[in-house]
């Protein structure tokens, strides 16, 4: 049994791929608490989608490599997000309503393209992720995205923090407040995008968005969400590696459904604000269970 449990580990691609899991579900879960506090998630899930035209494009031109899918995925999620801003600022349209127009069309092209470029492999691995093909040149990669993504969000969580909260308070104390939403939003594309590689543009959102959630069910401390949302990502996507070997199923969704069964639990069973706390709380102070409004 402890021989099956530790096969994994004796594959030098396994062990890269368990590291990857452990710094991109890190850095991730500690974002996710900006997304689930921002109430932008549905915002970040459009630009996730709009990566792939920008891998697309960057194949086209240059060829598969590490540095031009990641420079092109950055292009295409900053042409997307900056293009909506300037419908919704040029017209009557939300920004909202533009941005689910342009990144639908831009991935609808982005599959046409890579189609046609032959590269039917390399798409499904942008889609849905491919961790365990990580070589060590990757895993520095994400290694040193996640130590300047954690540092610059550490560094600058007390102001980050007040412009959520209280944007209009923070620009009378002096808070660049523009600045730091366009620096927020830019991390948070970077992060985005060095998940790529494990869980694919298609299901990164749910790393994205998973870890803090599941925290935020289980404290009421804002400070909490950060550091436990790291934790809960890093070690269920490590977790959920392992588990994707022992029953011979893909890693990156494996991650997103691990994280998912784990924000399950904690909806279900949470101490104070899970479906069962909540119900048995209310049958002790009227004698009936709560009924779901309409």
């Amino acid at each position: 049994m402890i021989d099956w449990l530790l096969e994994p580990l004796d594959h030098a691609f396994n062990r890269r791929a368990v590291l990857a899991a452990l710094l991109i579900g890190c850095t991730n879960g500690y974002a996710s608490a900006f997304v689930v506090l921002r109430k932008s998630a549905l915002k970040v899930g459009s630009l996730s989608h709009a990566l792939l035209p920008g891998i697309a494009l960057a194949i086209l031109v240059v060829g598969l490599h590490d540095w031009s899918a990641f420079l092109g995925s950055l292009f295409a999620a900053l042409i997307i997000g900056l293009g909506s801003l300037a419908v919704s600022r040029g017209s009557r349209l939300d920004q909202e309503s533009a941005l689910a127009i342009l990144y639908t069309a831009a991935f609808s092209g982005g599959i046409i393209l890579l189609r046609r470029l032959g590269v039917a492999q390399e798409m499904e691995d942008w889609l849905f992720g491919n961790i365990m093909g990580l070589r060590n040149s990757d895993l520095w990669t994400n290694f040193w995205i996640s130590f300047v993504a954690l540092g610059v969000l550490t560094a600058l969580h007390r102001p980050l923090l007040m412009t959520l909260f209280d944007s209009d308070v923070a620009a009378t104390l002096g808070v660049p407040v523009r600045a730091l939403n366009y620096l927020l939003m830019a991390v948070l594309i970077v992060v985005l995008i060095s998940s790529l590689q494990a869980v694919g543009c298609m299901l990164a959102i749910g790393l994205l968005v998973a870890p803090a959630a599941t925290v935020y069910l289980l404290t009421d401390s804002t400070h909490a969400m950060f550091w436990g949302g790291a934790l809960v990502g890093g070690l269920t996507s490590a977790i959920a590696v392992l588990a994707g070997w022992w029953l011979n199923i893909e890693q990156g969704p494996a991650i997103v459904l691990m994280l998912g069964g784990v924000f399950a639990m904690a909806f279900l069973l949470g101490p104070k604000y899970g479906l069962l706390a909540r119900m048995t709380q209310s049958r002790k102070t009227t004698g009936k269970p709560p009924v779901a409004s309409a």
